[in-house]
């Protein structure tokens, strides 16, 4: 009977190292549109769940990543309170960058994004009139070194020529580092269409309504559990080109003019984004979720 006890305590422990742990429960926001791909990860899921097609129903398993990198070593499951659209049902994910992340042979970069399993580089993603969804929270124990640049979500043309909207923070290439500690949202011209100061402890919500019709962009914005509302646009920017969304961290090196093949990173690195409330909505009709 003891020995079955203590038996049953260390398989209890090892479910609980495995799995993510719970967050503070608050009540969720409806998303009140159709959504074309939900990025939303429910509680209780397993590491391991992200590392085969066999299992990971919601990213692409095999992209991007460092080469040598399965996704349960790269993503954590951070305790605290949910996201506005993820609730008690779902768990933000924290996507890591270290010495090991690099894509290929893009030593310049140290990256790993989550793609949605069904994008398509001339899918549904790409067509009329979609809104991004996602919240951004800092890990104070994993900082983003701030003197680089991050790109951290993106929609790519299918190309590869260019990011039709970019949502990026650190010192950018060649720019002053007066906004380094800021999230900016630019076009594939690099021409700022918002920025907001990072909030090193609450969630920060944003929404990017992609209108390929009209080649417009409208951004919305809240921190915490407050509603979205309206920050910027609509403003005309160039949508064509297709492609897929990518979400994570793509840190660009400095020191270098070829920076996707050489440059300088720091060693023994351990940075991570959390992200929340990840999903693509259909917003056909004006429908976007506040």
């Amino acid at each position: 009977m003891h020995r079955q006890s203590i038996a049953a305590i260390l398989l209890a422990a090892g479910r609980s190292l495995a799995a993510p742990t719970l967050q503070a429960a608050v009540p969720p926001a409806e998303v009140k549109c159709p959504i074309v791909f939900d990025g939303r990860v429910p509680v209780g899921t397993a590491p391991s769940f992200f590392d085969s097609y066999a299992t990971n129903t919601i990213y692409n398993p095999d992209y991007v990543k460092g080469n040598d990198l399965k996704w349960s070593e790269i993503l954590k499951f951070p305790n605290g309170t949910a996201s506005r659209f993820d609730g008690d049902k779902y768990t933000s994910l924290e996507v890591t960058v270290s010495d090991k992340s690099i894509f290929q042979k893009q030593n310049g970069f140290r990256r790993a994004g989550l793609q949605f399993l069904k994008d398509a580089a001339d899918g549904p993603g790409t067509v009329g009139v979609k809104t991004l969804h996602f919240s951004v929270k800092q890990d104070a124990a994993r900082p983003l070194n701030l003197t680089h640049e991050f790109l951290n979500v993106w929609h790519e043309a299918a190309d590869y020529s260019s990011n039709q909207i970019q949502f990026q923070t650190g010192q950018l290439i060649g720019k002053s580092a007066a906004d380094k500690e800021k999230f900016k949202i630019l076009d594939r011209n690099g021409n700022s269409l918002y920025s907001v100061a990072i909030d090193k402890t609450e969630w920060q919500n944003f929404a990017i309504t992609l209108n390929y019709d009209k080649n417009q962009v409208q951004i919305y914005y809240s921190v915490g559990q407050a509603a979205l509302k309206s920050v910027a646009g609509p403003s005309n920017v160039d949508l064509k080109g297709a492609g897929q969304f990518q979400l994570g961290i793509l840190r660009k090196p400095t020191g270098s003019s070829d920076v996707v093949n050489s440059g300088y990173h720091q060693k023994n690195l351990n940075e991570g984004q959390i992200y929340g409330g990840v999903f693509l909505e259909d917003s056909a009709n004006s429908c976007v979720t506040l």
